[in-house]
């Protein structure tokens, strides 16, 4: 997944954070590219510290610790998000059943890791049956409330996920876990101000490099769909300062570049992310910065290893429907892009984000009428996203609503006039045509 300025983040204020997120409106969302979740480094406590090589060579030492093969599990799920390598599912699925079946009764670490797993492969409703499982046995793990929040949040179900926010801030009100999930959960709200102030604590509270860096990165975030560049690369490069290796801080500092003008820098970042993380979102952006500066054959080189990569992924069972719709869209087939993006929305109907690809693919597609309600209800919790309004502005032109999408397409730019060096420059282009 709070808002007051660093000074007065004491145990007063971490009360007040508390206490004041569940009298938040439903007025807000976040932007696709700033969600925290349940398999980054703050949520993967028990295999913090040591390596997989590390746990395995205690379980061939003691093959009956249930929890060693949990945190196996989970270091597994770490590993598989570092590396963008999702064959590494596999063998977290087999070291959580193997705990499972050591101790089948009250083993609410495997159940969770089990969770961990789901939320990773995108099956978030089987998530949330896990953590039903897992709080069962033990209602009081903040790694199961954050992992609830998570899929409750991505299935759509805001007021529950709040809910389940607020029990983690309960359980560990100064915990970066809790901390950037309260952030997200009001940033959802457009309460910007508030999830700015408890990023900035996480950042405080944090005690281990990679929790300063992921706060940082995802404060990054929030500049940035503000448009505010200067805080953005502030952010970026404290995260990095924090977390030399972090390639999604990396990431994140190239986009500030290509903003700013420079795409040779950026390029250059993008390229070192790429080699090493070969995720398709930063494979995306790069090949998007590729066509803006006329590498066109360049940026189609990238686009093929997106396609590769999303089949590595639906291969290894992660759901990418909505990812790859998105990418369709934009970069390929538009009918492919529906037929995608219709069976992201058959299961999760009710997440702003899955709305907006539906909504972007049936445009697409050409059917923009259709794609009309559905893009409206993508911006129903007032997310402060650019790319978001850029997709609804675009769909009210098509759909013959101009005043709507002269709206719509100002509050992009507005918030980010350098959203996206393809995009950005296509929302201005509308707006003049529609006379705004």
């Amino acid at each position: 997944m709070q808002r007051w300025t660093r000074a007065t983040l004491s145990g007063v204020a971490v009360v007040g954070l508390a206490a004041g997120l569940l009298a938040i409106g439903t007025a807000a969302g976040a932007p696709p590219d700033a969600a925290p979740d349940a398999t980054s480094a703050p949520a993967v406590r028990a295999a913090q510290g040591s390596t997989v090589e590390d746990l395995q060579r205690d379980l061939d030492r003691l093959p009956g610790n249930y929890p060693g093969w949990s945190a196996l599990g989970l270091a597994y799920v770490e590993q598989a998000r570092l590396t963008a390598d999702p064959t590494l599912y596999a063998k977290a699925e087999g070291a959580f059943a193997r705990s499972l079946e050591l101790r089948p009764q009250d083993n609410d670490a495997a159940l969770t890791g089990q969770a961990t797993l789901a939320a990773a492969r995108h099956d978030f409703a089987e998530a949330l049956a896990l953590t039903d499982r897992s709080l069962a046995a033990n209602a009081y793990s903040p790694t199961t409330w954050a992992v609830r929040s998570d899929a409750l949040t991505e299935l759509g179900r805001y007021d529950e996920a709040r809910a389940a926010v607020q029990r983690l801030l309960d359980l560990s009100p100064d915990g970066v876990d809790a901390l950037t999930r309260a952030s997200y959960a009001l940033e959802l709200r457009g309460d910007v101000d508030r999830a700015r102030a408890a990023l900035e604590q996480a950042a405080q509270e944090a005690t281990r490099p990679a929790d300063t860096a992921f706060a940082q990165q995802y404060l990054g975030e929030l500049a940035w769909n503000d448009g505010d560049l200067p805080a953005a690369r502030a952010a970026y490069e404290a995260g990095l300062e924090a977390d030399p290796a972090s390639l999604a801080l990396l990431a994140g500092r190239a986009k500030v570049q290509a903003a700013e003008g420079d795409a040779v820098a950026a390029a250059a970042d993008y390229r070192r992310v790429v080699e090493r993380l070969p995720a398709p979102e930063h494979l995306v952006a790069f090949g998007e910065l590729l066509e803006a500066t006329g590498e066109e054959q360049d940026a189609q080189e990238q686009y093929a290893v997106v396609r590769a990569t999303q089949q590595l992924y639906a291969a290894n069972g992660q759901d990418v429907d909505s990812e790859l719709a998105l990418f369709e869209a934009d970069h390929g087939d538009p009918a492919t892009a529906v037929q995608l993006a219709a069976r992201a929305y058959a299961a999760r109907p009710d997440a702003v984000l899955v709305q907006d690809a539906y909504a972007w693919a049936l445009h697409a597609a050409g059917r923009s009428a259709e794609a009309l309600p559905v893009a409206r209800a993508s911006a129903r919790l007032g997310l402060r996203s650019p790319a978001l309004a850029y997709h609804l502005g675009a769909v009210e032109a098509a759909a013959g609503d101009p005043a709507a999408a002269r709206r719509a397409l100002q509050r992009a730019l507005d918030l980010n006039p350098t959203f996206s060096p393809l995009h950005a420059p296509r929302a201005q282009a509308l707006l003049d045509r529609l006379g705004g």
